[in-house]
């Protein structure tokens, strides 16, 4: 499958004709014969609790999932093709083939739709209990960039790992935002709502998880902090980190070690190489 982040979309079609345009326009060729595309703004927010999802990989992931409800699709024709519905009328909610501008408006020019938005409702958060036989799983302690918190969901799917554990308060609602960013992964990984995360990571020790926290000053180095059958990764947010009570609360704080001149990672990239290691350590065992 094309990674999306390297699919070409018509907006990187648009900013390429702008870059020749301008290069020729340098050399004394011709005055484009376009005009640059004006920005649109978001339209109103969907109605009745559901929220939008956009790009190919979302809604494809979307469309199947069981679970997923959908009540709405426009799509362009060119997207449909993308996405295989060989029939719409045969879906099971209304859609609609539109132009690119009409998915402009609803999401905005800014949001890379490529010719797909969905109203859904969202995805209903699930409890500790439905972990069942997972041995890795990641915990986020307040990190509320759905940018970051969508791109962690990608990498844990990538690694498998069974569920994505966060707090009620202090993090990111389900949105397009993080869905795009997630490539599709919302869609593939329980996530996990608690209202205590102290006492998450407990029943966690007690489900006989060993509880790793991430921290740029921790005592071991992150390779060699394994120990358990079952490891559930904990971060913290950007800038702050770890808050202290959590800090106390985890069995393991360890250290991504980095000899380069740079000493630390944006926590979606920390994530992903954390999650590596952890895969390869119960690999391993």
């Amino acid at each position: 499958m094309t990674d999306e982040k390297t699919t070409k979309t018509p907006r990187d079609t648009h900013y390429a004709n702008l870059r020749r345009a301008h290069r020729d326009q340098k050399a004394g060729g011709a005055q484009p014969a376009f005009r640059p595309r004006p920005s649109v703004p978001a339209g109103e927010t969907a109605a009745d609790g559901l929220v939008r999802l956009y790009g190919i990989h979302t809604v494809r992931a979307a469309l199947d999932n069981p679970r997923r409800k959908i009540r709405r699709m426009l799509v362009t024709r060119n997207a449909l093709e993308r996405l295989e519905i060989a029939d719409i009328a045969a879906l099971p909610f209304p859609a609609e083939i539109v132009e690119p501008r009409a998915i402009d408006k609803i999401t905005g020019s800014d949001a890379v739709h490529q010719g797909v938005v969905i109203e859904a409702e969202p995805l209903k958060p699930r409890t500790l209990s439905a972990l069942g036989e997972a041995t890795l799983v990641v915990v986020l302690d307040q990190v509320t960039d759905p940018h970051n918190v969508g791109a962690i969901m990608r990498s844990a799917v990538a690694f498998g790992a069974g569920a994505l554990i966060t707090t009620a308060r202090h993090s990111p609602q389900e949105s397009g935002v993080l869905a795009k960013s997630a490539s599709g992964a919302l869609e593939h990984i329980d996530q996990i709502e608690v209202r205590n995360l102290a006492a998450a990571l407990d029943e966690l020790h007690a489900a006989g998880f060993q509880t790793v926290g991430l921290d740029s000053e921790g005592p071991q180095a992150l390779e060699t902090g394994f120990s358990g059958a079952r490891i559930a990764l904990v971060l913290g947010a950007e800038g702050k980190g770890l808050r202290q009570k959590t800090r106390d609360t985890v069995t393991t704080l360890a250290r991504l070690d980095m000899p380069g001149t740079i000493r630390s990672l944006n926590v979606s990239n920390a994530a992903a190489v954390a999650l590596y290691a952890a895969h390869g350590f119960l690999k391993a065992k």
